[in-house]
């Protein structure tokens, strides 16, 4: 058992509560005679439930001959399973392998587990590629993000019956992440119910990543996906016929608006479309400049001055990071105050002939070895970095508290701790000047958190082209509340100084919701509470990853 746990840790893996376990299995088996298969098996903590349930349904095998079955990586897991479910007084078939070598054979009533959880950086290689064709066996064509659980959902339920009961554990993700939406559809085109089960609190004991289950039967045709919210698993008990909720998503939508009662999401979508538009009606959104080493390539003032280098071989960068953006502009005159107290406000970036300093610079950086990281290694000269355009707003990408817009009043280039948004023409002076005050509402901030996904620590993340989709105050409607925008301007600056967010939102809701669009007090608040929702289960994270759950 000793060497079990070292390879349990070495590879990240925790392993699912018992309550979930037994709640899965006493869901996906209905008949005694049912063939039940758990992928990735472990230690058989499914397989151990559904023998009991299979026992409770009424089977007549004393040993369930020929009925468990189980597919696991690791030997000394697999070892464990047999051992586990041979002194329980059961005979299993556990073959050592991966999964995704197994071919698959529509003989299963149910198919039950806890699906490995790798993320792509480490999902590569071989592994990778058979789980990618895999998927694409049944018409399901992931991308490069994707996560080792994704494919192994749809290989998983090519294992089943047509009417078998597929009932995993995933990553909440699977609601929210670009990679995933294949796997939604296919999901909805496959089975003829689908359902989700989702925690207010986090149930893997140490683990810190939100996860959902998933429990899919029948075949082809689902027009919705159905979710109950449990507390904790406590809380499986109480689940009965009437507890769901229907949700009908567009085709490769998000589900994220299943955390929401469906009223709440119908006045945002409704809102949405009357008086607002999408972050891609004003300009377009991309990633900053990177660096492949910004404590090399970033420089304060003091730093550039003793290594002697030229103005013309330096750029204005905003400082690597966000904690410095707290308005809703960015000035020249925050600009020289940051240089003035040392940030790396400075981009070393020389022409085609540097000096003898900057000669002197890249000199030391090749013996430091800043020419070999990747990003210096695929483009020549290693030392001059690609800019970007120099952006009209600055938009906070990783958050604890909201997604930030900020106007570029400096002209300062960013890294690639920003996106940059370009805005389109005809939209530049009034986006520049009053769309970062009025993104501080509560519509907007509801629909930060709808295409956002949240990250470990409670983190807030809007890829690109998730950020496209963040609601925003159209430009008629800004050009309807101009006046008013520009009176609260001087209020906000303080608040948000304080880090009194609250009240700069009550300002800006006051004269973009309820004044200019005339949307009621009770709606409002019914949008502050519901991104409250979200923004208590960011909270609720404390710092970490999931690893491999089980």
């Amino acid at each position: 058992m000793a060497e079990l746990e070292s390879l349990r840790k070495a590879r990240g893996a925790f392993f699912t509560p018992p309550e979930i376990c037994a709640y899965i299995a006493e869901w996906a088996i209905r008949n005694g005679d049912d063939l039940v298969l758990e992928p990735s098996c472990g230690e058989a903590a499914f397989l151990l439930e559904a023998a009991a349930r299979l026992r409770k349904r009424g089977s007549d095998d004393l040993f369930l001959q020929g009925q468990l079955h189980g597919v696991e990586i690791y030997k000394a897991s697999a070892d464990a399973a047999r051992a586990a479910l041979s002194g329980s007084g059961y005979e299993v078939t556990i073959r050592v392998g991966d999964f995704f070598d197994e071919v698959p054979k529509a003989q299963f009533n149910a198919v039950i587990g806890n699906p490995p959880y790798v993320r792509y950086q480490q999902h590569t290689g071989g592994a990778r590629a058979k789980s990618l064709e895999a998927a694409l066996a049944e018409g399901v064509r992931l991308n490069g993000l994707a996560s080792s659980w994704a494919a192994f959902v749809v290989h998983a339920a090519r294992f089943l019956k047509p009417d078998g009961r597929l009932g995993l554990v995933l990553p909440a993700e699977l609601l929210s992440v670009n990679y995933a939406a294949p796997v939604r559809r296919f999901l909805l085109q496959r089975f003829g119910r689908v359902r989700l089960v989702m925690f207010e609190n986090l149930v893997f004991p140490g683990v810190l990543e939100e996860v959902v289950l998933l429990l899919a039967e029948g075949h082809g045709g689902a027009k919705c996906f159905e979710v109950y919210q449990a507390r904790d698993v406590a809380a499986l008990a109480a689940i009965n016929a009437t507890s769901w909720k229907e949700h009908r998503p567009e085709d490769g939508a998000k589900w994220t608006p299943a955390l929401l009662n469906p009223s709440i999401f119908e006045l945002y979508q409704r809102l949405c479309n009357d008086g607002f538009e999408k972050l891609s009606a004003w300009g377009q959104t991309y990633l900053g400049a990177v660096t492949g080493n910004n404590d090399y390539f970033s420089l304060s003032r003091e730093q550039a001055t003793k290594l002697r280098l030229k103005a013309t071989e330096l750029e204005r960068i905003s400082p690597p990071g966000s904690r410095h953006l707290r308005g809703h502009h960015f000035t020249d005159a925050a600009w020289e105050a940051m240089a003035e107290s040392g940030a790396q406000c400075l981009l070393f970036y020389p022409r085609r002939a540097p000096s003898a300093a900057a000669q002197q610079y890249i000199a030391k950086g090749q013996k430091e070895g800043v020419h070999k990281a990747y990003k210096c290694m695929v483009r020549t000269p290693w030392w001059r970095v690609p800019l970007v355009d120099v952006p009209d707003l600055f938009l906070t990408y990783m958050n604890h508290d909201r997604p930030r817009l900020i106007a570029n009043e400096a002209r300062a280039h960013i890294l690639n701790s920003l996106y940059g948004v370009n805005l389109h023409h005809g939209r530049k002076q009034l986006g520049k000047e009053l769309l970062p005050i009025a993104s501080l509402n509560s519509l907007t901030l509801l629909g930060a958190e709808m295409v956002g996904r949240a990250y470990g620590g409670g983190l807030l993340k809007l890829e690109p082209r998730e950020a496209d989709f963040l609601p925003m105050a159209s430009k008629e409607t800004l050009e309807q509340c101009s006046d008013e925008l520009r009176a609260i301007s001087p209020q906000l600056a303080p608040a948000l100084r304080q880090g009194d967010v609250p009240r700069a939102v009550e300002m800006v809701d006051n004269v973009v919701l309820k004044g200019a669009l005339k949307i009621t007090d009770a709606d409002i608040k019914t949008l502050r509470d519901a991104r409250e929702i979200f923004f208590e289960r960011r909270k609720s994270r404390g710092k970490g990853d999931r690893g491999e759950s089980r």
